[in-house]
């Protein structure tokens, strides 16, 4: 019998530091408003203390505000990325397990090529040449992190496509398409929506490494990365409040996506492939 996620204290305290992370984020500014946006030098480098409760930047930025703002562009590409990755790679992977043999074989080699690219290496050479933003890092990221679901639903999909339910679709007549969007990929939904909650984390360490190395958002575009990045440029000043609340966030959030991605994966199991039915074809 399935576990169910209440079975799992880690992965309900996962949860629920995420739903208080998203909150934070996006719910926060409405309550703490702050200028993010003018430069404030007579302010700048503020420690901790009345009016600023986690002091501000080097720029005369809130860094409480600038935690919110920050996080809300991590988690949203965070979840672009792996929307879009998740997309491409359920479609390749079921449409390579569906059709094996020789072009299964071609498709998954591409696949393989693909990941022998240094993933970081590709993205800062494209972040160095074009103007990042959330939409194109994105695309960036999901661009190279699909290839890790098409493994994963070529998987499933090599498994289900020789249960009873497919093959009596395809005596039917039914189409390729029909079979992948209306039977294969729907059972496999308990593995794509696992790997979506591990890419999200992926994608924000990637945001966040590439935020820390100089090469993420421009100003007065905010991450958590080039926030980590700024505290540690400043870090022979003792400016200890631009550090660990950047870094605590990041670490705090990928726990939190990882605790409940592991408790989804036992909670959901391997999918049901009986509840597909056939006769539904028209």
């Amino acid at each position: 019998m399935r576990s169910s996620l209440r079975q799992h204290p880690l992965g309900v305290a996962g949860g629920l530091l995420l739903a208080l992370i998203v909150a934070f984020c996006f719910l926060g500014p409405l309550l703490y408003q702050t200028n993010q946006t003018d430069v404030d030098l007579v302010n700048a480098a503020v420690p901790p203390g009345e009016g600023f409760p986690l002091g501000t930047d080097t720029n005369g930025f809130d860094v409480l505000g600038r935690l919110m703002a920050g996080g809300q562009v991590s988690l949203q590409i965070g979840l672009m990325a792996a929307l879009f990755a998740t997309t491409i790679g359920t479609l390749y992977g079921a449409i390579a397990g569906l059709a094996g043999g020789v072009v299964d074989g071609f498709m998954m080699r591409l696949v393989d090529i693909m990941l022998s690219i240094p993933f970081l290496f590709f993205v800062l050479i494209l972040s160095a040449r074009f103007h990042a933003d959330a939409v194109s890092l994105s695309l960036v990221i999901g661009g190279f992190s699909w290839l890790v679901s098409a493994r994963l639903v070529r998987g499933e999909v090599l498994t289900l496509r020789v249960r009873e339910f497919v093959l009596a679709a395809k005596v039917m007549g039914a189409s390729r398409r029909r079979i992948i969007l209306t039977h294969l990929i729907p059972n496999a939904l308990g593995v794509i929506i696992v790997n979506i909650t591990f890419q999200v984390a992926d994608a924000i360490l990637v945001v966040a490494a590439l935020g820390f190395l100089g090469f993420g958002l421009t100003f007065p575009s905010a991450d958590w990365g080039s926030q980590l990045a700024s505290g540690v440029t400043y870090i022979s000043a003792d400016y200890w409040w631009l550090i660990y609340p950047a870094g605590a966030c990041i670490i705090l959030t990928v726990l939190a996506l990882n605790l409940l991605a592991d408790a989804l994966r036992d909670a959901i199991g391997r999918p049901t492939h009986s509840t597909s039915s056939a006769g539904s074809l028209s």
